[in-house]
């Protein structure tokens, strides 16, 4: 059980001894040292023989073999323990000197790029193979195996009983995975009562024209906010019939069924991408220096800064009310309208019965409330948590959206997410049973449904918090930070974000395993180029969170671009082939108006009103009326 030493002490890097080995030193933090590269902070114990930390020992000491801050001056173990910030081993060997004693140990270094294998590792693999859960462990195996003194039996089980475990066993971690299938629960119960079909009934009745049936459209993805799988069935089963009696092609649905789920899924404040993306912002967080606020309110704060996801949703808006179009689309919205063909000749539409459960249970009639009040009862619930929760951040006298932003950060968010998630779930099962379309056993089956939803999403979740540790742990940010300090400044941090979230969420097929992978690395990034910035570091979160939908639009492997065709009735390459350009221009003006200025200092809201009017103006130069 040799592997036990390097993964559960934890690391025990260096020891030393002094005056009859009473008093020896280690090393516990950082757990690697990368040769070369300032690693920021670490940690050195008092150890006594039998290995404890000797709370005693308060000397003041000098050391030689660290470059530390302040440089030179003399340092003092308080409780037996001294911490350093701004940490550069200069040397093998650490003399700590005190009171006429010395003790010197020696500290283990490891080539600094070994540390970019695991990240790449999982990212090639997810290239290759399209198995992100296979490519995520993999990756996270490898980090272990560099910590456990290159030993992969000891990287093998501490990837599983350490990192997996730890992962899991957070309690901001398992209240996360708690509200996320909660409210997967309660969309099933939406579903199979009714509510969802009687939402889109209710839209229905004001779609006349090709403009208010797009509209309609529109508006349905923006109601179903809560979850981008809900949203892409139910708004492309729901409304299929109605757009094609409106003579909209089967490309265009699939295309304003994708452009708001996973846009409107990833900004909303209470979704299931909430979990996950507070989740790997929270571990993130946790390897740079401490930020004000709590990962729930940092999210809420990154919104302006997610220039793709809310450019896209303004795109389907400008496009449905001009009623403009461009390139592929323009060609198949011809074919529907002037030919009556919503699909073309050659189309192979994906409608498997089996991918679309998520519907009305056999002779329940549509029920709006069925849906309206659990979503709204999660809002209120959420609203009035958080306020509760937060009360303290709360200051008289002051501004109210400063009072508004305290509240936030004050609050207790993982605790408040999954009270409105079960509230939500407990008020959709009574509305079943008690408008009689679903009796206890159905209602059960109905809410775990919804939740064996999520199960791959979890499973995902678990693997980046596991890879996120590991990165952490190899000091990955310190490395990229140190090794790109020279050329990628706070200008084109944010743009070169985005465009590497979109490259592997591309060739992945995925937006939460581009998150997972990208994030740890991200975050560290940002603190190491800008420091204190927090601009920089919300918009270097914003970049990876809408780097990776946009990603996910273009690739033909996405699950939701896969669900989108497979709702809408759509020849899957046919929406891939559609989208794809709308998907770039809205992409191009992200980059360009949104991620560089806001690199430069400029504010978020004036690059997403640059980023709005460039669209509007492309689409009225470029597009045409059918």
């Amino acid at each position: 059980m040799t592997w036990v030493v390097p993964i559960l002490m934890p690391l025990i890097l260096a020891v030393g001894s002094a005056e009859g080995e009473e008093i020896s030193f280690r090393l516990t933090s950082p757990t690697v040292l990368l040769a070369g590269v300032r690693v920021g902070d670490a940690t050195i114990e008092a150890v006594g023989p039998d290995g404890e930390i000797l709370a005693t020992f308060q000397e003041t000491v000098t050391i030689q073999g660290i470059d530390t801050d302040p440089r030179g001056q003399p340092l003092a173990f308080i409780d037996g323990v001294l911490s350093l910030s701004d940490v550069h081993f200069t040397a093998s060997t650490v003399t700590i000197r005190w009171d006429g004693s010395e003790a010197s140990f020696t500290v283990r270094r490891i080539l600094a790029i070994l540390v970019l294998l695991p990240p790449l590792l999982a990212i090639g693999l997810a290239i290759a193979t399209r198995e992100v859960l296979l490519s995520l462990f993999a990756g996270i195996w490898l980090g272990a195996t560099l910590i456990a003194r290159y030993n992969p039996v000891a990287g093998f089980l501490a990837s599983l009983d350490h990192y997996m475990v730890q992962a899991l066993a957070d309690p901001d971690h398992a209240a996360i995975v708690l509200f996320t299938l909660s409210l997967s629960g309660m969309v099933g119960l939406m579903a199979r009562s009714g509510g969802t079909r009687g939402l889109a009934e209710v839209f229905g009745r004001y779609a006349r024209t090709v403009r208010s049936g797009q509209i309609s459209t529109f508006l349905f993805g923006l109601v179903i906010f809560f979850d981008d799988y809900a949203n892409t069935l139910l708004v492309g089963n729901t409304l299929r019939p109605l757009t094609d009696k409106l003579k909209i092609s089967r490309e265009k649905l699939a295309y304003i069924v994708d452009s708001t789920a996973a846009p409107v899924a990833g900004i909303a404040f209470i979704s299931t991408w909430v979990g996950f993306e507070v989740g790997v912002i929270r571990d993130a967080l946790e390897s740079i220096d401490p930020v004000a606020g709590t990962p729930f309110g940092i999210l809420i704060e990154t919104i302006p800064y997610r220039f793709y996801s809310i450019l896209a949703i303004l795109f389907v808006l400008f496009i449905a009310w001009s009623r403009r179009d461009f390139g592929p689309m323009l060609r198949a919205e011809r074919r529907a309208r002037e030919e009556g063909k919503v699909l073309s000749d050659t189309a192979v539409p994906l409608l498997d019965r089996s991918v679309t459960d998520l519907e009305s249970a056999p002779g329940v009639a549509p029920r709006a409330a069925n849906a309206a009040l659990p979503i709204v009862s999660v809002i209120l619930a959420t609203l009035v948590g958080l306020a509760w929760t937060g009360r303290s951040g709360w200051t008289p006298g002051a501004n109210f959206f400063d009072n508004i932003r305290g509240v936030v950060e004050s609050s207790d968010s993982y605790k408040v997410l999954f009270w409105g998630a079960a509230i939500g779930s407990v008020l959709a099962g009574v509305l079943a049973m008690g408008t009689r379309s679903l009796n206890l056993k159905d209602t059960i089956a109905a809410w775990m449904m919804g939740v064996r939803a999520m199960i791959l999403a979890i499973a995902i979740l678990i693997l980046a918090w596991s890879i996120g540790s590991v990165c952490e742990d190899l000091q990955i940010g310190a490395y990229v930070g140190d090794l790109t300090r020279g050329w990628l400044g706070p200008t084109l941090l944010p743009a070169v974000i985005f465009l590497a979230a979109a490259g592997i969420s591309f060739a992945t097929g995925t937006s939460y395993g581009t998150m997972g992978i990208l994030m740890p690395i991200a975050v560290p990034l940002a603190a190491s180029i800008g420091g204190a910035d927090r601009e920089l570091l919300l918009a270097s979160i914003g970049s990876v969170l809408a780097g990776a939908i946009f990603g996910d639009h273009c690739s033909p492997i996405s699950d939701t671009t896969v669900l989108s065709s497979v709702a809408s009735g759509s020849d899957h390459i046919d929406h891939v082939r559609t989208q794809a350009p709308y998907a770039l221009v809205v992409a191009g003006a992200s980059v360009l108006l949104g991620c560089i200025p806001v690199g430069l200092g400029f504010s978020p809201w004036i690059g997403l009103g640059l980023g709005a009017g460039a669209l509007l103006a492309f689409l009225l130069l470029f597009g045409r009326r059918v």
